[in-house]
C-alpha cells in the first residue's frame, strides 16, 4: 500500500486514500456537466510538516519524498525529465537586458513534456498490477503514453480526434499502441475514454482526470530549482490548453514552498492562443462561456479546459498573469526561436515563446530578471503548421556558376 500521500479535492477539501479506481472527488464530480469544466479534480498532499524538518534530505533524495511512487524502479528505463535548461543572451543579435532560459522538453523520449506525466502514471499502474492504460489525446499525450508503455511492457489504448496531426499518429502506431480515431473533437475522445475506463476497467491517464499526471508534470519545477542553483525564476511562461501543465508547474513550486525550500512563488504567465483561450477568458467570469477553438497549436486547442478549476485557483492564489497570442505571432515566434537557438518547437511550445516576446516588446522585464520559457514539444511533431511560412528553393544545376547566381 502506498501511504506516501493522500488525495484532496480542490473543490470541497475532502481527503481520500489513493487507489487506482479513484480519479475525481466522488461527491463534487456528481455536479459535472458536459458544458462546463469538471469539478472534483484531486490534488496529491504529502506530510509537509515532517518533510519540512528534513528539507535537505528531500533535495538529496532527488525530491523522491514528494512523488507518489513507492520505488524509482517502477519508472521506465527511458530517460524522462532532467531536460536541458539553456541560457541565451540575445535575440536576432540584440543583447537582452534580462536572463533568458529555455527549458527544452522536446529532449524527452517521445519529444514532449507529456512524458513526465506518462512515466508516473505508468509506474503507478505497474505498482498496482495494471497492464492496460487508456488516454484521449490530440497527439502528444497519446504518443507519450504509447512510448512509455512500450518501454514498460504495458498495453496503451489511445483515442484521438480525427484532426490529430499525422506525425503524432504515426508515433502512436509505431510504438505498438492501439489507436482509436474518434469522429469528433478532443472533448469527445476524452469522454469516450472515460466511458471505456468504466466499462473495461482500464487505467486512465487523462490529464485533469488522473491526479498523478499533475505529479508527473510538477517535476519540471524541481528541476528548475536545481538548475538555477536553488533559486526560482522571476517569470515562467507556460503554454496553456487544459490547464494541467501550468497546474503542475504551480504544484511543484507549491510543494517546495510547503517544505520550506523556497520563500515565494515565481510569476507564472499562462499563454494561450487567441483562437483557443477558453481558460484565461473565463478566469473572471461567474459562469463559463465556451468559444469553439480554432488554432494551429493543436496540442493546446481546447473548448472546455478540464483542469480549469485548479488552474484558476493557482493563478488567483499566487497572482499569476495571462496573455494571448495570435497564430501568426506563434509562427513568427517559432521562426525566431529556431534561427536564434537551434531549437525547433511545435506551435504549442512556440506559444509560450511568443508570449515571452510580447512581454519583452512591452518592456515588462526588469534588468537581470530570470525568465524561463517552457518549450514543451518538438517541431517535428507538426511540420504542416509551419509549411506555409517557409520556402524551399528550386534545385539548381550542379555547377559553381549556378551557385553564384543564388547570391548566397
Amino acid at each position: 500500500m502506498n501511504d506516501k500521500f493522500t488525495l484532496k479535492c480542490s473543490g470541497c477539501g475532502r481527503e481520500f486514500s489513493p487507489s487506482p479506481e479513484l480519479y475525481l472527488c466522488p461527491e463534487c464530480s456528481k455536479l459535472n456537466t458536459t458544458t462546463t469544466p469538471p469539478k472534483g479534480v484531486l490534488k496529491a498532499i504529502y506530510d509537509f510538516d515532517v518533510l519540512k524538518s528534513s528539507a535537505e534530505k528531500v533535495i538529496s533524495n532527488n525530491f523522491w519524498d514528494l512523488m507518489p511512487i513507492i520505488s524509482p524502479d517502477s519508472l521506465p528505463m527511458l530517460k524522462v525529465g532532467n531536460t536541458p535548461l539553456y541560457r541565451f543572451t540575445d535575440i536576432d543579435g540584440k543583447r537582452l537586458p534580462f536572463q533568458l532560459y529555455l527549458k527544452d522538453d522536446s529532449q524527452n523520449p517521445t519529444f514532449s513534456f507529456k512524458d513526465r506525466a506518462s512515466s508516473v502514471v505508468s509506474a503507478y499502474a505497474k505498482e498496482n498490477g495494471i497492464s492496460t492504460i487508456v488516454a484521449a489525446s490530440t497527439g502528444n499525450a497519446g504518443s507519450s503514453l504509447a512510448g512509455i508503455c512500450a518501454a514498460q511492457g504495458q498495453k496503451a489504448i489511445i483515442m484521438v480526434p480525427k484532426s490529430a496531426p499525422v506525425a503524432k499518429l504515426t508515433q502512436i502506431v509505431m510504438y505498438g499502441a492501439t489507436i482509436v480515431p474518434v469522429d469528433g473533437n478532443y472533448d469527445m475522445a476524452f469522454d469516450l475514454s472515460i466511458e471505456a475506463t468504466k466499462a473495461f476497467g482500464w487505467y486512465n491517464r487523462n490529464t485533469a482526470f488522473n491526479p498523478l499526471t499533475i505529479e508527473g508534470k510538477k517535476t519540471v519545477s524541481f528541476e528548475l530549482f536545481n538548475q538555477l542553483s536553488r533559486e526560482i525564476p522571476d517569470y515562467i511562461f507556460v503554454p496553456v490548453g487544459d490547464g494541467v501543465i501550468i497546474s503542475g508547474v504551480y504544484k511543484g513550486f507549491e510543494d517546495l514552498l510547503n517544505v520550506g525550500l523556497i520563500s515565494k512563488m515565481p510569476t507564472i504567465v499562462a499563454v494561450q492562443t487567441e483562437g483557443s483561450s477558453n481558460l484565461i477568458n473565463n478566469l473572471k467570469r461567474d459562469d463559463f462561456l465556451v468559444t469553439p477553438s480554432s488554432t494551429i497549436a493543436d496540442s493546446i486547442s481546447v473548448d472546455i479546459p478540464r483542469n480549469f478549476c485548479m488552474a484558476k485557483e493557482f493563478i488567483n492564489l499566487y497572482h499569476g498573469e495571462t496573455l494571448s497570442v495570435t497564430d501568426n505571432e506563434i509562427i513568427e515566434a517559432s521562426m525566431i526561436l529556431s534561427r536564434n537557438t537551434g531549437i525547433f518547437s511545435e506551435p504549442a511550445a512556440a506559444t509560450a515563446y511568443a508570449g515571452m516576446l510580447k512581454y519583452y516588446q512591452r518592456q515588462q522585464f526588469n534588468k537581470n530578471q530570470k525568465v524561463v520559457v517552457l518549450l514543451t514539444g518538438s517541431g517535428l511533431k507538426d511540420l504542416n503548421a509551419v509549411s506555409k511560412a517557409i520556402t524551399i528553393p528550386n534545385a539548381i544545376e550542379p555547377n559553381i556558376e549556378a551557385l553564384r547566381k543564388m547570391n548566397i
